[in-house]
């Protein structure tokens, strides 16, 4: 390493002088081949730049500073690359950096990073993810400013003050001769500075569309999830060919600095490609002429031209030369589009498919979209001249380099085609060279690699689109890909490009209203979604007159709430009475939009429990069953099918009231509403929530252990305000709040903001972070199939047991009924023997729930309470004296107790965990109905 240190050193000093030679010894590394001696060689004497005036001659600026963050760089130089005007080449937008803090980003962890309201949140508040209005977008040409450039973050971005990026490191390893660490500085003064026009694209760009026929694992991008813009840096194959890579590296592996649930972002490039300096892969700190924001990667970043955006790793801090492709959990876990067949559910269960490489995503596909006319633009049909003009404008882009070779409109649903005209800016920097001490060398004289969108344009007879209900645009490119008819729908929701359709509406004034096919995130409108409401399959849209052209040659997506929920053959009509008959919990049925459904035989197989059906024996529980159930619980709901209620008989009311006891707020089978009078914020994404009962001297009427139902309205914007006009959500959640207290319930709530394992972020616990003071939301209960009654006793599944050793497994916000189940062991003053065992397994010390409460009971129990906590974060704080790693059987045998007659174990935390304890707990021989409790 030292010898490596030297010879950067002796490069460095090299550059600064005017007339310089090769070096006579230009193997870094002893270990070298001859093979590899001429490979630094040619980089020593062509690679880097020469000469005084060049860019790595010395005269670089000192490392620069993001613009946003202003004074926090004041003992920097803030130095901005321009590109004269008389070059010829597309002008950056001359847009400043945005100043402020967002109101949504306050409470978050990105509190610091200034951005622009303007952009169309597409996850809530945290992490960012944003794009521009379309219309925002196009309107500033070729280049995009920063502050409109698309932001894909999986988590917080990392905070990266002015010491830490003069001493940011990249470290470079793995299978080749030289590993080296070098700072942005040493890349810069080692290599040849270049600057390159690149368009980033995410793969999700145009996923709303997909999202309206099936919600997909994705969030909502709409068709502005792209940008572009001139990247600053130096070609990651002359930095490889540095280190020299030793056979067998087939991949490079790069990992970012954000830190993530399941480790850092990190992902890999084939070694062949990667080594390839017509593919232009950069290691870029300079973005338009000024350092690298920090939703952009500051200090440094991967852009990898033509590839999609989750290729281009930002905050760049390791590079390693493998024989195999990156094991980051996203680089498997996210960028893949899986087979049509495959839904969501199932690619979440099945974890073989994300792990299968032919299903990975690299190059972008071809693309194109409608940006003139704007949604909900109105043009006016009439005009003095039948050759009065309109003019269609967008963008087409395709991956790999690949130019896009013809764009073609169509007005009449595809039955005939016109060609658009096509731009090409990106071609005016082949025309240029330029050289400039921030941006490095401009020159695309030699290339001819298309890294860039074009725009293409439409001028069509307004009186020909009076006539018409739609305009559509595919494109297609020199490898004469075209963009499908149909959409191919897929569980990612990635790489959506089917025709882009705007649809027509010709209004009573004589005037035309224009319709996208969908508005970005949770933004309403669009054609798509209100086909959809209509009952027609937005799939296949067919607009005005039908086509001649063949539509319906592949099978529609079943979206949730069209999966079909009935038995073929089934014609009984169920009267009233009869359904009545059935309202007990020996032999349960109840109504779904109207069809009757015996529960009977799935009882037992209800993740629920049973008491989660028995509540809605003999009623209608359409609401309740759609807003809990994904699309396959629905199909699966077609097995129980046994009739039609009869029409003639009124439905069975919702709300059936038996007596209602005013002492208790709770009722089993009515929605209680209740407001929000505090928030309570107890980690960085966990808050308690507190709720008005009716009354102060109100009691909540819940037994110990037992769960409530909750559930809300999402919240939509509408008129600039948040509405809760959105889905309908609920789910079963233990409080915090005691069973003896009164007059309001305490919620304790981990929120689950969208990340890769989960890019929707959990829409329930969402919902409860857009709450406002004063908002409302409904309980129903108690459920549950496990009561503690007290003094050694339980229920389970309606039996009472005798409960001496009490085994306690959670993770995260699974502490709350793990929590209640102590209190009721621990402040029964009649119970002196019970005994318990707890494992709370977190990522971090942090997010320990209830930690406080847990030490006391802990402390004042010794003999009766052993309490194991477990880390699966790192790094561990110094002193750690409890486990670290995730629950396996191991940590079960060691920390719960022995199978016993007078035993249970008890589990809240994700699915996984609580299949794997079960699994774990069986074979070691505790009895799953009776001793095994899934709260």
């Amino acid at each position: 390493m030292d010898k490596l240190q030297k010879r950067l050193s002796q490069l460095r000093n090299f550059n600064k002088k005017p007339d310089r030679k090769p070096a006579a010894d230009t193997n870094p590394s002893s270990s070298a081949s001859s093979e590899g001696s001429k490979s630094q060689s040619a980089l020593s004497s062509s690679n880097v730049s020469s000469g005084p005036d060049s860019p790595a001659s010395g005269t670089l600026p000192e490392p620069f500073y993001p613009v946003s963050l202003g004074d926090a760089a004041s003992d920097l130089p803030v130095v901005l690359g321009k590109i004269p005007e008389n070059l010829g080449v597309p002008a950056i937008p001359a847009v400043g950096a945005p100043e402020a803090i967002d109101t949504q980003d306050k409470g978050t962890p990105d509190k610091w990073v200034p951005r622009d309201p303007r952009m169309v949140r597409l996850t809530g508040k945290h992490p960012f993810n944003a794009e521009a209005k379309l219309s925002d977008l196009y309107s500033q040409g070729f280049f995009t400013s920063t502050n409109l450039f698309f932001v894909r973050n999986h988590g917080a971005v990392p905070e990266v003050d002015i010491e830490k990026a003069k001493n940011w490191q990249v470290e470079i390893n793995g299978l080749c001769n030289n590993p080296v660490s070098f700072s942005v500085d040493d890349l810069r003064r080692t290599f040849e500075v270049i600057t390159i026009p690149i368009t980033l694209v995410c793969a999700g760009n145009r996923r709303k569309e997909q999202n309206v026929v099936q919600k997909s694992l994705g969030f909502s991008w709409g068709a502005a999830g792209i940008s572009t813009a001139l990247f600053t840096g130096v070609r990651l194959a002359d930095v490889l060919n540095f280190v020299h890579p030793q056979k067998g590296a087939k991949h490079v592996v790069f990992e970012g600095a954000d830190d993530l649930p399941n480790g850092h972002y990190g992902t890999s490039q084939l070694a062949s490609w990667a080594r390839d300096r017509k593919r232009g892969m950069l290691l870029a700190w300079a973005m338009n002429g000024k350092a690298l924001e920090p939703d952009h990667g500051f200090p440094l970043r991967l852009v990898v031209p033509g590839q999609i955006g989750g290729r281009s790793v930002k905050w760049l801090t390791k590079i390693e030369l493998s024989s195999i492709e990156s094991q980051h959990h996203l680089h498997f876990h996210d960028n893949k589009v899986l087979p049509m067949p495959v839904g969501p559910d199932q690619a979440r269960a099945e974890t073989q498919w994300w792990y299968d490489p032919r299903y990975i995503i690299r190059d972008l596909n071809v693309n194109s979209a409608i940006a003139t006319p704007d949604h909900d633009q109105v043009l006016a049909a009439t005009s003095d001249s039948e050759e009065a003009t309109f003019v269609l404008q967008g963008y087409a882009y395709a991956g790999g380099g690949r130019r896009v070779c013809r764009v073609e409109i169509t007005l009449d649903e595809g039955t005939s085609w016109s060609l658009a005209e096509i731009k090409y800016p990106e071609d005016l920097f082949r025309e240029v060279t330029h050289d400039d001490p921030v941006y490095g060398r401009i020159d695309l004289t030699e290339e001819d690699t298309c890294f860039c969108w074009c725009f293409w344009s439409y001028a069509v007879k307004v009186a020909d689109l009076s006539k018409a209900s739609s305009i559509a645009v595919r494109a297609m490119d020199e490898s004469l890909a075209l963009q499908p008819r149909d959409m191919y729908w897929n569980a990612t929701g990635m790489m959506n490009n089917w025709w882009f359709r705007v649809v027509i509406h010709h209004l009573d004034n004589n005037t035309m209203k224009f319709e996208h096919p969908t508005m970005a995130g949770a933004q309403p409108g669009g054609w798509m979604q209100r086909l959809k409401d209509l009952g027609i399959d937005p799939t296949k849209p067919i607009f005005g007159a039908a086509s001649t052209s063949d539509a319906g040659n592949v099978a529609p997506v079943e979206s949730a709430n069209d999966v079909p929920m009935t038995k073929a053959g089934v014609t009984r009509k169920i009267a009233l009475s009869e359904l009545a008959e059935h309202a007990g919990p020996e032999n349960p049925w109840f109504v779904v939009r109207g069809e009757v459904y015996d529960a009977t035989e799935y009882l037992s197989e209800h993740p629920g429990g049973p008491q989660s059906i028995t509540l809605v024996a003999g009623d209608d529980a359409t609401d309740d069953f759609m807003a809990i159930h994904s699309a396959d619980a629905r199909r699966k709901l077609a097995e129980y099918h046994i009739g039609t209620l009869e029409a003639s008989g009124d439905a069975p009311e919702k709300e059936k009231d038996v007596v209602e006891d005013s002492a208790i707020f709770l009722h089993r089978k009515k929605w209680k509403k209740s407001a929000l009078v505090s928030v309570k914020d107890v980690s960085k994404d966990s808050k308690v929530f507190r709720f008005a009962l009716d009354n102060v001297e109100q009691a909540l009427g819940l037994p110990t252990g037992q769960h409530v139902y909750v559930r809300l309205r999402r919240k939509t914007e509408k008129g600039g305000e948040k509405v809760p006009e959105g889905e309908l959500v609920q789910r079963a959640y233990t409080p915090l709040s005691r069973e003896t207290d009164k007059g309001f319930i305490d919620m304790l709530v981990k929120i689950y903001y969208p990340s890769n394992v989960f890019p929707s972020g959990g829409k329930m616990t969402l919902g409860f972070s857009e709450l406002q003071i004063g908002d409302e939301v409904e309980f129903k209960g108690p459920i549950g199939h496990f009561t503690w009654l007290g003094d050694g006793k339980a229920t389970i599944h309606g039996k009472v047991h005798t409960v001496r050793q009490v085994g306690l497994v959670c993770a995260g916000s699974g502490i709350t009924p793990i929590l209640q189940v102590l209190r009721g062991v621990f402040e029964d003053e009649s119970d002196t023997s019970t005994e318990v065992w707890v494992i709370d397994v977190n990522r971090f010390a942090d997010d320990i729930l209830c930690k406080d409460e847990l030490d006391v009971w802990a402390k004042k129990h010794p003999s009766r309470l052993h309490l194991r906590y477990s880390l699966t974060g790192k790094p561990v704080p110094e002193g750690w004296s409890h486990s670290v790693g995730r629950m396996d059987g191991d940590m079960m045998k060691a920390y719960l107790p022995r199978p016993s007659d007078e035993g249970i174990v008890c589990i809240c935390g994700p699915p996984q965990m609580e299949q794997s304890g079960k699994d774990a707990l069986m074979l070691f021989g505790w009895q799953p109905s009776t001793q095994i409790v899934i709260f």
